[in-house]
């Protein structure tokens, strides 16, 4: 065979598999807005920039249809090890790691729960919502949200009133990433599902970034406002949270990295996805951990606060050693030595309500050390000043 013929069938056999590689990897979806988003990305002041790092647990004990005795150590071994990592950590506010357990609705057991409380209790993090349904409806959505708020809140301490109704408010991470029913149909069924949780007092969807997948939103590294349209995918775009503007929408979006990880390529040649997941075969990792920096999510007009939300499936045994030995302790360690100078960066280990209350602070005006500002919604409420 000619060198010329070889030459031309290794071109097309690349085509195919780069061609494949863009439609599986969904990244027709959110390329090119990631591409437009990276060349027009506001740049931060002189001073210091402060780093908000939050960990959003899909933390679901019966993966993969484990025994009830399996459910339960895989709860007390975090229990147990967690504190271990965390101590040997701290941000620019002397506080340890904090870990975010969004806790499935429909595997609700009130002894995981408590254990989880009082690992909350003790200050490692907080407890929110979480549901996996399929061909749901509105109604039946509804019930579910307002019986396990009540649960979370009355029966195990869990979950936080709103400084200014008093009424229980949660954030959310959908199962399955098929938020508003965006994945086709399957793994949701209800396309008003932004107003539902508007209703029942989710103050932040936390879901997102979902890529590969095909729930992921054109709309990529963003905090931003979604309007319900009462359509699948209403949350696809929306309005940027910006500072002293008001806000724009029914339901707040705080989206995690996504981007190409360069450093990593498959075949050699082409960038892997680099979307803030924790797990086995994607384990934290100092060369990540860059990139999450360099994506810059922010409130619009507050360059110099940075967001960098990351998920995980933290109950999965494999998971688990990533986020509770070397890997973490090692990302940990880097992310205090190289983002934690108090004179370019400053540090913050935040649940997702006070990343949500840092957001609120910023779209209202705050500036400074962004680490004052984890319970800024209540401040404001005894200050009688609506947020």
């Amino acid at each position: 065979m000619s060198t010329a013929i070889t030459l031309s069938l290794f071109l097309v056999a690349f085509a195919v598999a780069a061609g494949t590689f863009v439609c599986s990897r969904q990244l027709h979806i959110w390329l090119l807005p990631w591409l437009h988003r990276r060349l027009r990305r506001e740049d931060a002041p002189p001073g210091v920039t402060d780093i908000m790092i939050c960990v959003a647990d899909h933390f679901e004990p019966g993966l993969d249809g484990v025994s009830y005795e399996h459910e339960c150590r895989r709860v007390r071994e975090w229990a147990c090890r967690y504190p271990l990592l965390a101590n040997r950590h701290s941000d620019s506010d002397g506080r340890v790691p904090q870990h975010t357990f969004f806790y499935p609705q429909e595997e609700y057991r009130p002894e995981h729960l408590d254990t989880l409380a009082e690992l909350c209790q003790r200050g490692y993090g907080d407890v929110e919502i979480h549901l996996h349904h399929d061909r749901d409806t509105a109604a039946n959505l509804r019930a579910k949200l307002e019986s396990f708020k009540q649960i979370l809140r009355y029966r195990h301490g869990l979950l936080h009133q709103n400084p200014c109704t008093g009424d229980i408010e949660y954030a959310f991470i959908h199962g399955n990433w098929a938020l508003d029913n965006s994945d086709g149909g399957r793994n949701c069924g209800v396309d008003h599902e932004l107003a539902v949780l508007r209703d029942t007092g989710c103050y932040a969807d936390m879901t997102l970034p979902s890529a590969p997948g095909p729930g992921q939103t054109r709309k990529v590294n963003s905090i931003y406002y979604a309007a319900e349209d009462g359509l699948p995918k209403s949350h696809d775009s929306g309005v940027d949270v910006r500072a002293g503007r008001k806000p724009s929408g029914d339901l707040l979006i705080l989206q995690g990295p996504l981007s190409l990880n360069f450093s990593s390529r498959k075949w050699g040649i082409l960038p892997r996805i680099e979307n803030g997941e924790l797990s086995g075969d994607n384990p934290p990792a100092p060369e990540r951990a860059r990139l999450w920096v360099e994506e810059a999510i922010h409130v619009a007009g507050r360059p110099n606060w940075l967001f960098i939300k990351l998920h995980t499936h933290g109950a999965n045994e494999n998971n688990m050693e990533a986020l509770l030995g070397k890997h973490m302790d090692d990302t940990l360690s880097f992310l205090e030595h190289a983002f934690n100078d108090h004179v370019r960066y400053r540090l913050h280990y935040v649940t997702a309500r006070e990343m949500y209350n840092i957001v609120k602070a910023a779209e209202n005006g705050a500036d400074g050390n962004a680490g004052a500002y984890r319970q800024f919604r209540k401040d404001r409420q005894r200050e009688g000043i609506r947020a």
